[in-house]
């Protein structure tokens, strides 16, 4: 195949595209790689389906993009450690859904990751959809004045809330059976990040918080931050901001951690549902 065979289709206004015409479980050429890139950039998030990829392959992918991001707190596949296995069984019905809360990837780092890559191994046979939301599209939408007010401000980012010495997993009773998350003490550290985003690679200003990891604006104590990121939050899951994604088995999805959130729905109880994820390194938060 050819870059040239290579179509995008949108699935949604703000975000989001199906890639087709290409199987990436062969090596690429530059052409292609180059057309992958682009289409990230232009809808955030893409999409293929009906790939056959082998761990190797799966890293092999997420390549195309940068170096390999080793997430914290959550053990990793024993034979492949850039890899993590997110399973949640048919017996994991009132358990913890892992990636279901709105959130950018791993905020709570200096470097947060650039992206992910996520691969389905086994789809529920209904359910399980993923959100996405274009955090930039958010940003466009606020009025003047709150983007001159946000302009410039930073917002301390943490684990511990999830990942803490005091955070959600301390309580072993809210674990999968199939996922190890290992809570610790480095989770509770504070990061500050530019509230407003600028995208390193289309120059696009964005919203750079998210529910989960973000805990108040630097200078501000809590209880004059949480109105303004209500406010915020609320603002940026607006249904004309969002792309769904329904997963089929052999799916597999690329997002841009820098200008998007998403969220994991949790509406398949008493089915497995098994993804393979590697995550991409990012830079500084500009």
């Amino acid at each position: 195949m050819r870059a040239e065979t290579i179509a995008t289709y949108p699935i949604a206004g703000a975000l989001g595209a199906e890639v087709s015409g290409i199987d990436l479980a062969r090596p690429l050429s530059n052409p292609e790689t180059e057309a992958i890139r682009q289409a990230l950039w232009n809808h955030k998030v893409i999409f293929f389906r009906s790939q056959s990829l082998s761990p190797k392959g799966l890293l092999r992918v997420a390549g195309i993009f940068g170096g390999i991001y080793r997430v914290p707190f959550v053990r990793a596949r024993d034979d492949f450690p850039d890899i993590i296995d997110i399973v949640k069984e048919a017996e994991d019905d009132n358990k913890y859904n892992f990636g279901g809360v709105w959130h950018s990837d791993a905020t709570f780092e200096a470097c947060p990751p650039m992206g992910s890559v996520l691969y389905c191994l086994e789809s529920p046979p209904h359910g399980g959809d993923t959100l996405f939301v274009n955090m930039e599209a958010a940003y466009a939408a606020l009025s003047d004045v709150m983007k001159t007010t946000l302009d410039g401000m930073v917002a301390l980012h943490s684990a511990e809330r999830n990942y803490g010495s005091g955070g959600y997993f301390t309580d072993d009773k809210k674990q999968g059976v199939s996922m190890s998350i290992e809570p610790s003490a480095e989770g509770d550290k504070l990061m500050e990040h530019p509230v407003v985003r600028t995208h390193p690679e289309t120059c696009n200003k964005g919203l750079f918080i998210n529910p989960i990891y973000t805990m108040r604006f630097k200078g501000m104590p809590t209880q004059e931050s949480q109105p303004i990121l209500n406010f915020l939050y609320n603002h940026a899951v607006r249904p004309e901001f969002q792309c769904r994604f329904g997963w089929t088995t052999g799916a597999l999805a690329i997002w841009d951690n820098r200008c998007t959130m998403h969220f994991s729905i949790n509406d398949y109880a008493g089915y497995r549902r098994h993804m393979n994820r590697v995550t991409i390194a990012g830079d500084r938060p500009r």
